[in-house]
This record gives C-alpha cells, structure tokens and sequence, in this order.
C-alpha cells in the first residue's frame, strides 16, 4: 500500500508547541467524528472510503466502459470541485500529454473541460477540437443553474441533440446532481438520462471520490477501485485521535502555528509537472474553506524547478511572510540517465551516469535548504510513488487536514458564503429576472 510520510523538522516547531494543541485536536476530531452520519453537515466524505453506495459504484465502472466504447471524447461540464478533483486525479495518473496521444496509444476518450469559464474562444476551441468525431458529456452541478456550466451544458447539448437526435442524444448525457431536487435533476427525470448523484452532506471540493470525481476518473482508464483502496488507508490511519502519532493532524496544526506567526501564505510545491491540478485542487480545498471571516492563509502553489527561474527570487528574499509544502514522490516511474559527451562544451560531464531523478531530488534538497535558510519554513510530504492508490491516500489526506485546520482556525470549513458575492452583481448587470 503506497504510504505517505509527513517531516516538520524544517519549521523549526517543537513538539511541545504542537502538543498544546492535543485538547483542541482531540475535541474537533470527536465533533467531526460524531457529526459525519449527520445529513445535516457537510462530513459525509470523512467515511466515503469505507461508507459509500456500491451500487452506483459498479454503475459508474459500467458508464464509464460505454464511454470508452462509443466516444473520442467525454466532456465534463463542471466549476470548482465539480472538476478539479477529477482533472487532478486524470493527469497525476495518465501520460503528461495524455491529450495529445494518438486514440489508439491512448485507449481512452480524450477528456475535455468546459464549464469552468465565460470565455467564448475557450468554448469555440473546444467546439473545433471536437469537430466530427463521437463525443459524450457528463455535466455536473448540485443545482443545474450554476452559470458556468448550466451555459456550457446549453451549447453542448444542443450540439449533441443536432449531431445525433434528441434519442441517441440522450443515450451520451451523464448527469451528476442531487438525488431529489434541482433544474438538473428535473431535467435528468424528464429526458431519462443516466444519472449519479452527489451526497446531500457531501460539499463540492471534497466530492473527488463520490461519482463527481469517479465517472471521469474511471473514463480515463484509472483503478477506481485502487484508488478508494488508498482512501480507506487513509482513513484508517488518520482515525488516531492522538496528535502525537497522527501526521495529518500534526501538519494541521503546524500551519496553524506558523499561521499565528505571520506565515500566512502557504506554497504547495512540487517537482512533478503531472501534479499540476492536484496543486489547482488543492487551493480550491483550502481557499475556499478558511477564507472567511478575516481569516485564513492563502494557498498558492508552484512548481520547481521551473518556477524557481519566477518565483524564486521573491521566495528566497522577499517578505517573510511564506512558508512551503513540498510534495516529494519518492519513487520515479521511469528514469533517463545522462551520458558523458566528449567536448562537453556545456560543462555537464560531472553528471555523467547520475539519473534525471537523482538530479531532480538534489535540485530538491538544495532549494529546500536555501529557502529554509531564507527562513520559509518547509514541511514535507512524501509519497511512495505516483500510482491510484497513493494518490487517493493524499486526497484524503488533504480533506482531513483542511477539516481540522479550519476548525483550528475558528472558522467553517464547509461553506463558502463569500462565493456568491459576485454572482449578485452579475445578474444584476445582466438584468437576470428575481426569484
């Protein structure tokens, strides 16, 4: 089972500052505990692992077989946590240029994404990219009216119903809403198309490993099965309601202390250009759930070595106001090896047989010493491999961690009343008509 290890000697933290939290821990950890069967609250991920409909599990596997069969590309129609997670998980454990490949390499649908903005030339390249060939949509919204993709889901499945007809249309749409109610589900009821649902105390930023994420995870080509494998470690041993030997709760309470300190900004870093959207996911996750009420640190995210030649310079002098986590892989799936070349003219020779792996990793501990130093505390978390299972054992990870952490903080991290500031003034500038 591919394991996760957490190192905060790099924060320069003692364990007794960490262990002032044991209490609170320990108090939050029964409430979450205790709260999570409740539909009432938005905890209905901390048992999705081992607590989730096996029924609908299976009808996912199949959905997603059909797709494979009969699509070139599925297009998922979502915003926020309606896709991030999938996209995360599709390009941590896919070929980096996945996309690209050719069909036959490939094996399955390319997945496209639409829904996550307003721009017209996105949705026109998208429209192109598609042209002729089969395609199928798996839109997902709790309500069906979010703009975004309610828009998106207009233009496409008019697409879909002229490409096809209204039947054979109706035979490529995948919805994923809510079980009862809805413009979506009122749709989904009177068209008939296959439809998922999205738990009642599941928010959307943590819905990765309900059918949200699974569906195109699954149309990908990925283990879904692994990867809920992965989850359920997780939640087996994170379920340690002791701070001294629970590593997800320790890095909570870590960012809660540098917090407290003036670090308010947090770096997720990695060397893996294939995490790019787990970086994506998780600013969402964190952002979304302790921005409020004057609080919060901000996540951003980077990734080296490419950004040190951007972002370096700020990092290692500019306000201290910073502190990084670094997610290190510590097994590379593949491996280059640098050979000697007689003039070397580009001075390279002393790499000679070391691994590109190898490189990366020194290039790894050399930045974390310098930005240490630079007094950016550091906290590292290490994954065996990129591979489902240790990649559903992060997720998992992160969701635990930012429950714990908002609560640490004095916050909610369930809600996201700050979201619908903007739409207000939209439809207000857009003249929409009131409820």
């Amino acid at each position: 089972m591919g394991n996760i290890k957490v190192d905060l000697k790099n924060t320069h933290i003692t364990e007794k500052k960490i262990m002032k939290y044991a209490n609170e821990v320990l108090d939050i950890h029964n409430y979450l505990h205790e709260k999570c069967k409740s539909k009432k609250e938005y905890l209905g991920w901390l048992q999705l692992p081992t607590d989730y409909d096996k029924k609908e599990f299976d009808k996912i596997k199949k959905s997603a077989q059909k797709i494979r069969e009969d699509s070139e590309v599925l297009l998922v129609i979502g915003i926020g946590g309606s896709y991030l997670g999938a996209r995360a998980v599709i390009e941590a454990l896919t070929n980096t240029f996945y996309n690209m490949m050719d069909k036959n390499e490939r094996k399955s649908p390319q997945i496209l994404y639409v829904g996550n903005n307003l721009n017209p030339n996105y949705i026109n390249d998208i429209i192109e990219l598609i042209g002729n060939r089969d395609f199928s949509i798996n839109v997902i919204s709790k309500s069906g009216t979010t703009t975004e993709p309610a828009i998106a889901f207009r233009i496409f499945r008019e697409i879909l119903e002229n490409k096809y007809g209204i039947k054979e249309a109706r035979k490529r749409i995948y919805v994923t809403t809510d079980k009862t109610k809805g413009a979506l589900k009122i749709l989904s009821t009177i068209e008939k198309y296959t439809t998922f649902i999205i738990p009642d105390n599941v928010g959307g930023r943590y819905s990765v490993l309900t059918a949200v994420g699974l569906l195109p995870i699954a149309t990908a080509g990925i283990d879904i099965d692994k990867l809920m494998e992965g989850a359920r470690f997780a939640q087996d041993k994170y379920s340690d309601e002791n701070l001294k030997y629970n590593e997800c709760y320790r890095y909570a309470v870590v960012r809660n202390i540098l917090y407290k300190a003036e670090k308010n900004i947090e770096i997720l870093v990695t060397y893996e250009p294939k995490m790019h959207y787990i970086i994506e996911w998780w600013k969402q996750l964190f952002g979304e759930s302790e921005g409020k009420d004057g609080k919060g640190i901000y996540p951003s995210g980077a990734e080296f070595t490419t950004d040190l030649h951007s972002l370096g310079q700020y990092i290692q002098e500019g306000r201290r106001n910073l502190f990084e986590t670094v997610i290190n892989i510590e097994h590379s799936e593949t491996d280059l090896k640098i050979h000697v070349d007689e003039d070397n003219l580009d001075e390279l020779n002393y790499l000679e047989g070391k691994s590109l792996d190898y490189i990366n990793k020194k290039a790894m501990e050399g930045t974390i010493a310098a930005h240490v130093e630079g007094d950016v505390p550091n906290i590292l978390v290490t994954m065996d491999k990129l591979d489902a299972e240790t990649l559903g054992h992060l997720l998992y990870f992160f969701e635990l961690a930012c429950a714990m952490s908002g609560k640490l903080l004095g916050v909610n991290p369930f809600d996201q009343p700050g979201v619908e500031k903007y739409k207000k003034n939209m439809f207000k500038l857009l003249d929409k008509p009131e409820d």
